[in-house]
C-alpha cells in the first residue's frame, strides 16, 4: 500500500489521531466536543492513555475494571471519516509494513452528542437513542457498497414525500447496530430516526442572513413517518458513523440530547448536567 494511502507519522502513530495499536480500547465512546473528553474521564478509575492532536482528543483508562476509550471528533462526517477509518486501520492493519492484518477485529463505537429535537412533544434534554441515521451529507456515497447496506425503499419513500430536489446531495439511510440497540433501550431514553446534515445553519433549515434552499423542507421532514417510525432530530455526525461502522464490520450507536427543540423554539443553555448524566449511563452499558 502506497505511503499516501494509509500515513503514519514518524513515531509510527496513524496520522490525524496520533495514536498508536494498542492505546485504543475496542469500547469507544465518541463525542464531538474536545472538552467532553475530560468530563467523562473524570469519572475513570484510572488513565494510561492522554492524546491530543488537532480536534482529535483521546483518553483510554479503567472504568468499574474494563477499559474504554473516550474520543472527540470534532464536528461533521468529514470528521467521522477520518476517526472511523483511523480507528479501523489501528486494529486491522499491520502500520509498519501498511499490510491488513487475516483477522479483523470489531469495535463498539457509542457516539454520545447533542442535537435539535424535530417534534413538538419532545422534552428539553430528551435522550433520543438514533435507531437510523439519514445521511444529507453525501459521504457514504463516495464508497462502494453503499446500496447493500442503505435502505432503498426508505430513501425512495423520502425523496417522494419531501419532494426532494436533485441540487440537493443524495440521502441515504443506514441503521444502527441491532446488538446496541437492544442493549441500550433503558428507561428515559427514546428510540426514533435522525438526519446527519453537512451544516449547521441552511442545512438544517436555519435563516439567519442566507435563506435555506428548500424553507419547507422542516415541516416536510416533521411529518413524515415510515413503518411507524418519525425522525425525530437533527445532528452532523451519525449517518457516516453508520455507515462506515457497517462496512467496516463495527457496532454503532448514537444517543444524542435534544437540547433545542426546532418544532417549538425551546433551547437549554445550561446542558452540561444533562451530558454529564448520560455519560455516566453509556459508561455503565458499554
Amino acid at each position: 500500500m502506497k505511503e499516501t494511502e494509509l500515513i503514519t507519522n514518524n513515531d509510527g502513530s496513524i496520522f490525524h489521531l496520533w495514536l498508536k495499536p494498542g492505546e485504543v480500547s475496542e469500547k469507544i465512546i465518541i463525542v464531538g466536543d474536545p472538552g467532553r473528553v475530560e468530563m467523562i474521564g473524570q469519572n475513570l478509575d484510572s488513565i494510561r492513555i492522554k492524546r491530543i492532536n488537532r480536534e482529535f482528543f483521546t483518553i483510554t483508562g479503567i472504568y468499574k475494571g474494563k477499559e474504554v476509550s473516550i474520543i472527540s471528533s470534532g464536528i461533521g462526517t468529514d470528521n467521522i471519516d477520518i476517526l472511523i477509518n483511523e480507528l479501523d486501520a489501528l486494529f486491522n492493519y499491520d502500520l509498519n509494513n501498511r499490510i491488513q492484518l487475516n483477522e479483523r477485529t470489531s469495535l463498539t463505537l457509542v457516539r454520545l452528542g447533542t442535537s435539535g429535537g424535530l417534534q413538538p412533544d419532545l422534552l428539553p434534554g430528551q435522550a433520543i437513542i438514533s435507531e437510523k441515521a439519514i445521511g444529507f451529507d453525501a459521504v457514504m456515497n463516495y464508497y462502494r457498497g453503499i446500496e447493500d447496506i442503505t435502505d432503498i425503499e426508505f430513501e425512495s419513500e423520502f425523496m417522494k414525500y419531501t419532494a426532494w430536489s436533485a441540487r440537493l446531495p443524495y440521502p441515504y439511510i443506514i441503521g444502527a447496530s441491532d446488538e446496541l440497540l437492544n442493549k441500550f433501550l433503558v428507561t428515559g431514553f427514546i428510540k426514533g430516526m435522525t438526519i446527519s446534515t453537512p451544516g449547521f445553519y441552511a442545512p438544517q433549515g436555519r435563516k439567519l442572513s442566507l435563506a435555506p434552499y428548500d424553507g419547507e423542507l422542516n415541516d416536510k421532514i416533521m411529518t413524515f413517518r415510515y413503518k411507524g417510525s418519525r425522525i425525530l432530530n437533527y445532528e452532523m455526525e451519525s449517518s457516516a458513523l453508520y455507515g462506515l461502522s457497517a462496512l467496516l464490520g463495527h457496532k454503532a450507536l448514537t444517543i444524542c440530547a435534544a437540547i433545542g427543540n426546532r418544532a417549538t423554539g425551546k433551547f437549554i443553555n445550561d446542558y452540561k448536567p444533562i451530558m454529564n448524566d448520560l455519560s455516566l449511563k453509556i459508561l455503565d452499558i458499554i
